[in-house]
């Protein structure tokens, strides 16, 4: 592969893609039955080209110099970069329209969204309450929907309780986590005016936010699974993510005697353990309720 074009694809960071898998897993454990074609389909278009395009726009946009998720020393952004983003934004519909054309539509409305956030003519990204708002709703609230829109599910059935309130989950989870991820960007942030969550809140701030809102998205998430009488599923959630909690509150307590802590290692290992743990809950739980008894 041309060299320019390696680098760019560097930037568009698939890999990181992984850490958004929780959405698209929790999508389907709320469903009492998925396609499995369907939805491979689903996480091929999203993982494999949505996130990707938005990943690397946003790199192409923001030209970090310092480490950015995923990447500790990120190359710097050619031209050859918003080629690629094009050409994955451009197969991401059309294979969305081989589904669906009302996916299509949602993918569609998804990856323009993602470019308001750093275009440098609206740069979303400089707003923090209205950047938060505006991520947390599409990364968590509307990509739960466009998931199950994907496989097969009827827009009336998505917007039913309790789906909605399962859909208002993600979002508090999405609210949890997105501040974390600026949390050790503060300099860089500043330097490019950005003026994002973290860097408001400051970083006890940031902890202090997250904890609230992942707090309160379990809360929301046992009581509904309580209420529709999957008590077991609470049972696989508490017990997969207690090494989540676990690592959090030992980086909180951490990062009051050390500022040093608060760095892009612990941040890519915080992001990465919740995102394995909170997928291998859903996937358990979708195991469970398929497998023969």
């Amino acid at each position: 592969m041309n060299s320019k074009y390696s680098t760019a694809l560097t930037l568009m960071r698939i890999p990181f893609s992984v850490y958004l898998m929780p959405i698209f897993w929790f999508a389907l454990s709320t469903l009492p039955q998925v396609d499995v074609w369907q939805a491979v389909a689903v996480f091929l278009v999203l993982h494999g080209l949505v996130y990707p395009a938005s990943n690397g726009y946003n790199s192409y946009y923001d030209r970090d110099e310092g480490s950015i998720g995923g990447l500790k020393k990120p190359p710097k952004p050619n031209r050859q970069l918003m080629h690629l983003v094009l050409l994955f934004d451009v197969l991401a519909i059309l294979f969305s329209l081989l589904l669906s054309p009302l996916f299509a539509s949602l993918v569609a409305l998804y990856l323009f969204i993602s470019k308001a956030y750093s275009y440098e003519g609206i740069r979303l990204k400089k707003y923090p309450i209205l950047s938060t708002v505006v991520v947390t709703f599409f990364q968590g609230a509307f990509t739960y929907g466009m998931v199950q829109v994907g496989v097969g599910l009827a827009m009336q059935q998505v917007l039913q309780p309790p789906n909605i309130w399962f859909a208002l989950v993600s979002t508090l989870f999405l609210c949890g986590s997105y501040p974390l991820t600026q949390i050790y960007q503060h300099a860089e942030d500043s330097r490019r005016g950005d003026r994002t969550l973290s860097l408001l809140l400051g970083i006890n701030g940031t902890y202090m936010f997250a904890a609230v809102s992942l707090l309160a998205g379990t809360a929301l998430l046992l009581w509904l699974y309580f209420s529709v009488g999957q008590v077991g599923n609470i049972f696989i959630f508490l017990l997969c993510t207690a090494p989540v909690v676990y690592f959090f509150a030992g980086w909180v307590l951490r990062a009051q005697k050390d500022r040093g802590v608060v760095n892009f290692e612990n941040t890519m290992q915080m992001n990465k353990l919740s995102s394995l743990c909170i997928s291998g809950a859903f996937l358990l739980m979708l195991l469970a309720r398929t497998w023969p008894t």
